[in-house]
């Protein structure tokens, strides 16, 4: 057994992801938990629980000290950080071994090395690995050298990682806006404000190197990530292995990421991070010292568990693996599964998931690691990410496939999600014939938004209308909103729907025959089963999965294709007019589209501003999110001031048109 007690310092999908395994070893399993965390799934699963105090990232699940002591105090051997928050936090790497606990991950060297863009680029240089040119320093310095590189140049964080306030700048006078905005993003999730100026590369594919290296001095690679299909400069879609890379350029690339692995003495699991061309030359990014979220590509395509080699690891064991006992083995697909609105350039979209059902997982080619199990709050606090879908088969193409039918399998109700985006991309011809770059979303945005309405006209709308009269004719009406009115007691079988500000007439003939908007329709089957309508209509096979929020608005979802509906009446409307009141329509009001806080206001009052001036930065989910003016106008009132958290649809600015 490599530990007796492991603390894991994260929460969601990845502290679940590492319960599994842990539980497999035999380890008992301590997680801690935030207030907004108390019934997440990683607390129920966990062997115990232990609460943070505190009320916001710094004081919970970035409080080094806080963490430490809960570890001690319950006798931890080991703490596993996950990625993200406190996982390439060199301080937390120390301060475990200071308390005599395996911290399982590189020391705190490797971390602070690594971590510094400017400061691995350097190392890396010197293990003769390829870079791109890159300016480092204030904004004065900056400004004063950028001349130096060609535009386009991509501004990013000296520290950090994950997309975290990357930003392309095509032209000399965006560039000092977007040093200012990055070097803010920067100093607040990493605590240096540092930024690095590179020259960006037009069409780059982003390949990434898993390696393995214990204290021995033994270190491998289980070959290479394919992760150009981004958006905002983090992944939505990876794969293993790449499609772009051939055999002898994935020896060139594992060798080199194994080269400057063991230059720094690395230990533990890691990623180098390439840049790959146009004529596939490659260059190095990163080094990310921490297990990587698309790690479960890796873990397919070699049947190695990486979170157990990282626990065999920092127990001190040597590596039970050479470089030829790691075989590829056909290819996998991960999609990860966000809380966010494709058709907003994927602003993020917490809220309340009042329906939740994974695809179900009937064999090894498909696997789900997930941070919901039920319906539950996303919180606007953490990353937006629910999941990731994993798929595994022979062959590339059977593996998108097999993607495709996972993602028309899922279903989540009441908040914005990407699932069916994912499913309109990955059938893409583009994307099948794999040609794609790290801006691929990007430059196919309005074809992927036009693929995803005809793709949502796919399925005839009247059998949503028939699922959900079904649905509600045989639920316990007793429960039902409409039933304590007395409404539906006097109209039970012919009814009013409105969808999309339309109005549709349907009728409930029999149980099988139903008049919708005076077009007839006969079904072969029409059964309920729990929250699930399975029908059949003209020889075709449907399940419809149905739920209702807190406003009684019904979500009914089918093959990837979620349709939002009410039931309707005068007198319904005129009870509860509130429920169908569109809010923020008012035009001279701008609302926040979603909760989050107030970073930074560019606008003052009586200021001439134009359509599409940044009015405000809105930080929610670790992104900032530029609100806009919706067209040309006059400040005539700011209702809200910098650092002020706000709720979604709340009032923020008043404008005047002009």
């Amino acid at each position: 057994m490599y530990y007796k007690r492991l603390l894991i310092a994260n929460r969601g999908e990845i502290a679940v992801r590492i319960i599994r395994t842990a539980h497999k070893l035999g380890i008992s399993t301590l997680v801690i938990y935030s207030d907004k965390d108390k019934e997440a799934d990683h607390v129920r699963l966990a062997d115990e629980a232990y609460p943070l105090k505190g009320d916001d990232l710094l004081s919970t699940y970035l409080d080094k000290q806080q963490i430490i002591k809960i570890a001690v105090e319950n006798k931890a051997d080991a703490i596993h950080p996950g990625y993200g928050f406190l996982a390439e936090n060199p301080e937390f790497a120390k301060a475990c071994s200071e308390a005599n606990i395996d911290f399982v991950g590189p020391d705190a060297k490797s971390i602070e090395l690594m971590g510094n863009k400017v400061n691995a680029r350097e190392f890396a240089v010197l293990q003769n690995l390829p870079v791109l040119e890159g300016i480092i320093g204030d904004k004065a310095t900056l400004l004063k050298n950028s001349s130096q590189l060609q535009f386009p140049i991509l501004v990013k964080a000296a520290a950090g990682g994950g997309g975290k306030g990357m930003r392309i700048v095509r032209a000399e006078s965006d560039l000092e806006s977007a040093i200012l905005a990055t070097s803010r993003e920067a100093e607040k999730y990493f605590g240096d404000g540092e930024v690095l100026l590179e020259r960006y590369i037009e069409n780059p594919r982003h390949i990434e190197v898993q390696v393995l290296a214990d204290k021995h001095g033994n270190a491998i690679h289980l070959f290479e990530r394919e992760c150009s299909i981004q958006r905002r400069f983090q992944k939505i879609i990876e794969e293993a292995p790449s499609a772009s890379v051939s055999p002898e350029l994935r020896q060139r690339m594992g060798n080199a990421a194994v080269r400057l692995t063991q230059a720094l003495g690395y230990s533990n699991a890691g990623t180098i991070e390439f840049l790959m061309d146009e004529n596939n030359a490659f260059y190095f990014l990163e080094m990310n010292t921490r297990i990587q979220v698309e790690h479960p590509v890796t873990e397919m395509i070699t049947g190695i568990d990486l979170v157990e080699e990282q626990l065999a690891i920092a127990s001190g064991k040597k590596l039970r693996y050479k470089q030829g006992d790691i075989v590829l083995n056909g290819h996998a697909i991960e999609a990860r599964i966000y809380a966010e609105d494709p058709e907003q350039d994927f602003i993020p979209a917490p809220g309340y998931v009042e329906f939740y059902r994974e695809p179900v997982v009937t064999n090894t080619k498909l696997r789900v690691d997930s941070s919901l199990s039920d319906a539950s709050m996303i919180y606007p606090d953490f990353d937006p990410m629910i999941s990731k879908l994993i798929v595994w088969d022979e062959s590339r193409d059977l593996a998108i496939e097999g993607l495709k039918q996972a993602l028309s399998d899922y279903h989540i109700h009441g908040i914005k999600n990407n699932i069916h985006f994912l499913k309109n991309l990955i059938g893409t011809d583009e994307y099948n014939q794999n040609q794609i770059s790290t801006h691929f979303c990007k430059d196919n945005e309005k074809e992927l938004l036009v693929r995803m309405n005809q793709d949502q006209q796919s399925i005839d709308h009247a059998l949503f209308y028939a699922a959900f009269s079904h649905f509600d004719l045989q639920i316990d009406q007793a429960k039902n909103i409409w039933e304590e009115i007395g409404y539906w007691r006097n109209a039970r079988k012919a009814f009013k729907l409105t969808h999309d500000d339309k109005t549709i007439e349907v009728i409930s003939r029999d149980k099988m025959t139903y008049e919708i908007d005076s077009k007839p329709y006969r079904f072969e089957k029409l059964e309920l089963n729990n929250n699930c309508i399975n029908l059949i209509h003209k020889g075709k096979i449907y399940s419809f999965y149905i739920s209702k929020d807190e406003r009684n608005e019904a979500h009914i979802s089918c093959k990837g294709i979620l349709v939002s509906l009410r039931r309707w009446s005068d007198s319904v409307n005129e009870l509860f007019n509130e429920s169908f009141e569109e809010v923020g329509k008012s035009g001279d009001r701008i609302l926040a589209p979603l909760p989050g806080k107030v970073v930074k206001i560019n606008v003052k009052l009586g200021e001439k501003i134009q359509k599409s001036d940044v009015l405000l930065i809105l930080e929610s989910m670790k992104m900032e999110n530029s609100i806009l003016a919706p067209f040309d106008a006059v400040v005539s009132e700011i209702v809200i001031k910098e650092g002020e958290q706000v709720k979604s649809q709340m009032e923020l600015i008043k404008l005047i048109e002009a």
